[in-house]
């Protein structure tokens, strides 16, 4: 195949590719996100829509470049030119394309992820306890008090669903934490989750809160939010962490605030 001919290739190749992003139906047809039940879940997509739009712009942007020169170069006696400046200047213009790719996108992510992770949650939030380890979730509620009892690792006993390691005899205010094998919030309250792992890395992921966040031994993270719908999702794990990880689920339930009070009460008696 001649250089010209492959040129003229690559540029319809490369257009061609660029319909789906430029109609915004790179999710495919009949393909769409799912449904957003979150505060912040608008600024997600619309950061995913930018990635797409940016990253779509810059491969065909390079893939142009790259049918010129073969163009310009392909196709003479078998004799191929070198890039102007020689590689030196090649090597310089993609890191700096590249370079102002990644800076763009960390500006355009700034609002959207800032809003989870750089500010903190108000001071009504809803603070719970979340634990992970193989291969199922727990949250834990603070009890009338609104105090939460000392964790004691060695003290854990899953079988008999001490699965915080908690100390009641001796920590008064781990006398009524509730321990629930499913997140059950209220909506339109802020949530501040307190993530820690019990063994293995882990993942906290709902994609209908457009939020997925890593457990990490060793550390506790944090991060909130606010669900805006009454309904029931499924939480996933997507950190490979051993044999029952395809398993391993949990449910958020968010119920209208009414109902979680109940629901609240209920676990206290």
């Amino acid at each position: 195949m001649g250089g010209k001919l492959f040129a003229v290739i690559l540029v319809v190749i490369a257009l061609a590719s660029a319909v789906p992003i430029v109609s915004h139906t790179f999710m495919g047809a009949n393909v769409s996100l799912p449904e957003d039940i979150s505060t912040h879940g608008h600024d997600i997509d619309k950061q995913l829509d930018e990635t797409m739009i940016e990253a779509g712009l810059s491969f065909l942007a390079a893939q142009l470049v790259l049918a010129f020169f073969v163009f310009q170069s392909g196709g003479r006696n078998g004799v191929l030119k070198n890039f102007p400046g020689g590689a030196k200047y090649l090597v310089v213009a993609a890191v700096l394309l590249v370079g102002a790719e990644a800076i763009a996108l960390g500006a355009m992510g700034t609002k959207a992820w800032g809003k989870v992770y750089f500010e903190p949650a108000s001071a009504d939030a809803l603070p719970i306890q979340a634990q992970a380890g193989q291969f199922a979730f727990y949250f834990r509620y603070a009890g009338p008090d609104g105090k939460f009892g000392v964790l004691h690792p060695e003290k854990i006993d899953e079988g008999n669903s001490n699965f915080f390691g908690l100390d009641p005899e001796n920590d008064i205010p781990a006398r009524d934490d509730i321990t629930s094998a499913e997140l059950v919030i209220p909506a339109n309250k802020e949530v501040h989750l307190m993530l820690h792992a019990k063994d293995v890395g882990h993942s906290f992921y709902v994609r209908e809160l457009r939020i997925q966040q890593d457990f990490v031994p060793g550390l506790d993270l944090s991060l909130h939010f606010t669900a805006t719908k009454v309904g029931k999702y499924e939480i996933v794990c997507t950190q490979l962490c051993g044999l029952g990880h395809y398993n391993m689920k949990a449910y958020l339930n968010v119920m209208s605030q009414d109902d979680f009070d109940k629901w609240l009460k209920a676990q206290s008696n």
